[in-house]
């Protein structure tokens, strides 16, 4: 059988050993989607099973169907007959099968994200419920990680833990609304995206039959990314292979980086509990890494304390060191990386499409986008939308066009009713007519609602008018940045945007912030524009005219595939390159400042660094920035304790594209401490000897700060314990500063800073 030989010692027993409980470890680069390719193949082609039998679940529909299409070049056509594709697919076309038992009918409707989002809106207003604490995408979420976790209606309004968390967030009608939603869903014959999970699992703990029909139906079960499965798609594989036992998983521990999506490590890490007679395989051999980037993600991961132990080697060439990019701001940040890749492009002969840059956040794109256009290196944005083409930065930069030119009339209609201020779109409509007979602009008939609408909503509109012809005083007073965050707080898009916990109104508010600061940068920097103006004028227009240049892409680009790749670590997952920049390798951007109040979280922050790092063929750059604008403030920054943990062997610090020397003379032996070496250079406070970061208490939890005083003793999660020495306020900021026992002294923003009080 040829496809055997293209394997080899591993690979090989991972394939042909296809009885009984299985878990192959697959590292980075080492040929997981090749072996479990080859082992359903062999299990048809050698083991005569007929591919009805086979059940194979992946995690996106585009691996599916390259499995497949490799299945299909070995076995031929029977490859159709693979129960193949996502967890959501599959299970959606048993439950087609058997919903009648649920009460479903066969050809229920499933609902989309928008779709559930706008039933629950409308709930809301049905249960004269508070929009404003009962947000779409707060219910939304809430729900999904409910049902993620098998936990219904009923138990949750029966769960005084979850009674307790609603009512301390001010939606104490949680599990009413919840209920609703369910039964709304039921009697529109409707599923939403997590029913197809939960309902499965009903289905199968209630209907015995019909989960014995499926047990006897698929002698083996095979799963892809099982570190990437929830507690829900485990509770289904598990039940499914029972009667045969002959279930393959696989992954790896290291790359599991998804818990905010509900996927539990544990799967993996426990596995062997379930199946106490499981074989493990270990595929350990990097296909696609030099041995420098492969010993340098070893030495991260293994920081790690909840990891399944294996050494990944690699027989490629050593490599070119992982280069170390010191820069004096994040705007320089974006300025040496361009500089870098068009050297290495240059130097070496390579295409756009051979370099990526991955970030940690979104927001941070916006530098590095800036960068690229001006030195006219083409990119593209995967997994999310560029930054300028953003919602929320396209309804701020509305708001400013507006506020500058009262006849943009496509700004205007954006932000009329951004946020609700109930000028809905009956009213507008009116207005829009009046215009057109009257022969008046839109601003214009705007001044004059109370001849067109009813009262309430022409008071609305009178208060908009009033709104915008601030933001035009402010404009003509004062610079960019000033007059942005006027019309930023005037127009209760920042506010909107905070209010907003969920993961991606997080992430749009950072966005938001991140807009601010490019206008804050271009307030004070002396470079000379792209657009001609005089550098001297700071004005709102300007930077508009400014944004307008960098901003205009040829549509033909489109087509062009030979481009920078510009993505979050979280979208990189499953791609390779031949050279990558990881950026914005600094304490609380990366790890994430969210991510430090557990052990758990910052291992798994350590994991999404080991993906960054073997995303990495030939070359990989790290860069971090000794300044960083952060909600409209320059601050200081230092550099990630991840650069600690890889093996100084492994780096060199480079100088070359203007910045200051990262290191000088010879790198210090061994790990401790060579990242903070690198910043010797750089003037800062007096420290005290420091000891290694700071692990949280175990009942580590934030607490209401609106009462700290100086003479407290308080715990930071990566500071650890200190004191109060002073409170300071600053308009509506309060900041801290805190003398912590191994940190020496720090001020601490307290609207931002995580602190538990121990007094």
């Amino acid at each position: 059988m040829d496809y055997l030989e293209q394997l080899n010692d591993r690979q090989r027993e991972a394939v042909v050993n296809t009885s009984g409980p299985t878990m192959i470890v697959a590292g980075a680069g080492s040929g997981k989607t090749r072996v479990l390719t080859y082992r359903i193949a062999h299990l048809i082609k050698a083991h005569q099973v007929d591919p009805f039998n086979i059940l194979a679940l992946t995690f996106t529909n585009k691996a599916a169907g390259e499995m497949r299409h490799r299945i299909e070049q070995i076995v031929g056509a029977e490859a159709r007959n693979i129960w193949m594709g996502t967890f959501h697919s599959v299970f959606a076309r048993i439950l087609r099968a058997e919903a009648h038992v649920l009460g479903y009918p066969a050809h229920f409707t499933i609902y989309d994200t928008d779709d559930s989002k706008a039933l629950i809106k409308a709930l809301v207003k049905e249960m004269n419920l508070d929009d404003k604490k009962y947000k779409p995408n707060v219910v939304y979420n809430r729900i999904s990680g409910a049902k993620n976790r098998l936990i219904s209606w009923q138990e949750y309004k029966a769960n005084p833990y979850y009674i307790e968390e609603d009512e301390a967030a001010q939606r104490p009608k949680m599990g009413d609304l919840y209920q609703a939603y369910v039964e709304r869903c039921f009697k529109a014959g409707a599923m939403d995206f997590d029913d197809l999970l939960f309902n499965t699992n009903i289905l199968f703990r209630d209907h015995l039959d019909i989960l014995n029909k499926y047990q006897h139906k698929f002698h083996h079960v095979l799963v892809d990314e099982f570190q990437d499965t929830n507690h829900s798609q485990y509770i289904i594989t598990k039940k499914l292979a029972a009667v045969h036992q002959n279930i393959c998983v696989v992954g790896d521990d290291a790359q599991s980086i998804y818990a905010f999506r509900g996927a539990d490590i544990q799967n993996i890490l426990n596995f062997e509990k379930d199946f106490p007679d499981l074989k493990v395989i270990k595929l350990e051999q990097n296909y696609r890494s030099t041995q420098t980037i492969v010993g340098a993600a070893n030495a991260v991961i293994g920081h790690n304390k909840a990891q399944l132990t294996k050494q990944v080697w690699t027989q490629n060439p050593q490599g070119e060191l992982i280069e170390l990019i010191k820069c004096a701001s994040d705007h320089e940040e974006g300025r040496l990386v361009a500089a870098s890749i068009f050297e290495e492009k240059m130097q070496h002969h390579l295409r756009n499409s051979d370099f990526a840059v991955l970030y940690r956040t979104n927001s941070q794109s916006r530098a590095i986008e800036e960068a690229l256009r001006r030195s006219n290196l083409k990119y593209k944005i995967v997994g999310g939308l560029s930054f300028y083409q953003r919602k929320e930065i396209k309804d701020m930069l509305a708001y400013m066009r507006f506020s500058i030119n009262h006849d943009d009339e496509a700004s205007l209609k954006r932000i009329i009713n951004l946020p609700k201020r109930g000028i809905g779109d009956t009213t507008v409509n009116k207005i829009i007519v009046y215009a057109h007979e009257n022969n008046l602009s839109l601003w214009q008939a705007l001044q004059q609602a109370d001849k067109i609408v009813a009262a309430r909503a022409a008071g609305a509109v009178r208060d908009f008018v009033d709104m915008i012809k601030r933001f035009a005083i402010e404009i003509e007073k004062n610079d960019a940045y000033e007059a942005a965050m006027a019309i930023a707080k005037g127009s209760q898009l920042l506010r909107e945007l905070y209010n907003d916990k969920t993961i991606e109104g997080l992430s749009r508010y950072e966005n938001l912030q991140e807009l601010l600061n490019a206008i804050k940068e271009f307030v004070e920097s002396d470079e000379v524009r792209l657009s001609g103006a005089d550098e001297q004028d700071k004005s709102l227009a300007a930077f508009l005219q400014e944004v307008t240049l960098l901003t205009g892409v040829d549509s033909a680009e489109d087509d062009d595939p030979d481009k920078i790749t510009l993505t979050t670590i979280h979208m990189a997952k499953g791609l390779e390159f031949k050279y990558v920049y990881v950026v914005g390798m600094e304490e609380d951007l990366f790890p994430s400042q969210m991510m430090m109040s557990s052990r758990e979280d910052l291992e798994e922050e350590r994991r999404l660094f080991y993906v960054a790092i073997t995303r990495a063929q030939q070359k990989l750059f790290l860069s971090y920035a000794l300044s960083r604008y952060r909600f409209g403030r320059l601050i200081s920054c230092e550099p990630s304790r991840f650069l600690e943990e890889i093996d100084p062997r492994y780096i060199k610090s480079s100088s070359k594209y203007g910045g200051q020397s990262l290191a000088t003379g010879h790198r210090p032996a061994g790990n401790g401490g060579y990242a903070r070496k690198l910043v010797s250079s750089v003037k800062r406070q007096p420290q005290v000897s420091r000891q290694a970061s700071h692990t949280p208490s175990a009942d580590f939890a934030p607490s209401d700060t609106s009462t700290l005083a100086a003479g407290m003793r308080v715990e930071h999660p990566k500071f650890g314990f200190g004191k109060v020495l002073a409170i300071e306020s600053s308009g509506t900021d309060r900041k801290a500063k805190v003398h912590f026992d191994n940190f020496g002294e720090k001020t601490l923003l307290l609207s931002f800073a995580k602190l538990k009080i121990h007094d």
